[in-house]
């Protein structure tokens, strides 16, 4: 039989070792610097806290840390924190047609372990000292070569540090593509400030490792308005109106702050809260958008921060791999 004619044969399946099945979650998971963080800005408040601190480093491609003042991790929990699907938030499947925290599939923090180099450092309130631990691929690792990999009795406050240093270190392809560090830090803010805005009353501070400005600093108690203020100017602040209302028959209610007729800018700005969580829904932004158009002054765009509840069954919440959607 000439080679023309030879039979092709298929290659063999194999299974992906675990380390390649999880590097890939990961990048799907966590796709910029700006991503690892609003998983990390979520864990946070799942865990009561009333300040979050974020600094970074180099768009957070060399250093993404955030501080809180929360409930912390239990010291006995730190071995499997960072494996896949270990949570505190379900134990069944049907949990999620009800569940009311940010997270619950316990993947963010193995993701993060998995392209970057992880500590956290946490403290509960009624522990004598906090407990640092490192960690690589999901595992406990030594924080030095030689070292023993069990987490260490060390100084801090309670709640949790977590510090994602070298981001994307092993995957060369998705670090070059995020070299525009000001473009992820800038990404980084508005994660953030978006945040801050929806949960008014909690202070979160944002800066740059190394530089004394803050460029976020929300305070405790502070009131939406004040926030938009803060982040988007007093011009903007100014010329915004307070919604509210409640749909019995829908079991819907709805607040938030949304651009008058006298409304000039020229950018839009679309901050969407259903149930707490941060998403984009493009119709919904489309109609908003759309219903602006014969209302504000030409090429001005509008500004729009909703707040939606729904009755948790209602909503499917891991329809997305990020939960954006």
């Amino acid at each position: 039989m000439s080679l023309d004619h030879a039979p092709i044969r298929p290659a063999p399946i194999r299974k992906l070792d675990e380390v390649v099945v999880n590097r890939i979650a990961a990048g799907e998971i966590i796709n910029r610097p700006s991503n690892a963080l609003k998983e990390l800005i979520e864990n946070s408040l799942d865990a009561g806290a009333t300040s979050i601190s974020i600094t970074v480093k180099d768009g957070g491609m060399k250093i993404l840390q955030i501080q809180d003042n929360g409930h912390g991790i239990r010291t006995e929990d730190l071995p499997i924190v960072c494996e896949r699907f270990t949570t505190s938030k379900l134990k069944v499947y049907e949990d999620l047609s009800h569940i009311q925290t940010y997270g619950f599939r316990g993947e963010a923090l193995a993701s993060i372990s998995h392209v970057s180099h992880l500590s956290i450092a946490t403290k509960q309130a009624d522990s004598d000292c906090a407990y640092k631990a490192c960690y690589a691929d999901g595992k406990l690792v030594p924080a030095k070569p030689g070292g023993s990999s069990d987490p260490v009795p060390c100084a801090g406050n309670n709640g949790t540090v977590i510090t994602a240093e070298d981001l994307f270190y092993n995957i060369l392809s998705r670090k070059a593509a995020l070299k525009n560090t000001r473009d992820e830090y800038n990404r980084i803010f508005e994660v953030a400030s978006r945040y801050a805005i929806h949960n008014s009353g909690i202070a979160f501070t944002c800066r740059k490792a190394g530089v004394p400005k803050v460029d976020l600093n929300t305070s405790v108690g502070a009131s939406t308005i004040t926030n938009i203020r803060q982040i988007f100017g007093s011009k903007i602040g100014s010329s915004l109106v307070e919604i509210k209302d409640t749909d019995a028959d829908l079991d819907i209610e709805f607040s938030g702050h949304v651009s008058s007729a006298a409304h000039e800018m020229h950018k839009s700005v679309f901050l969407l809260f259903i149930n707490h969580r941060l998403v984009d829904h493009t119709p919904i932004r489309r109609a908003i958008e759309a219903l602006y158009s014969s209302v504000l002054p030409k090429a001005s765009r509008p500004f729009v921060y909703l707040d939606l509840r729904i009755k948790p069954e209602n909503v499917d919440v891991n329809v997305h791999p990020t939960k954006r959607e």
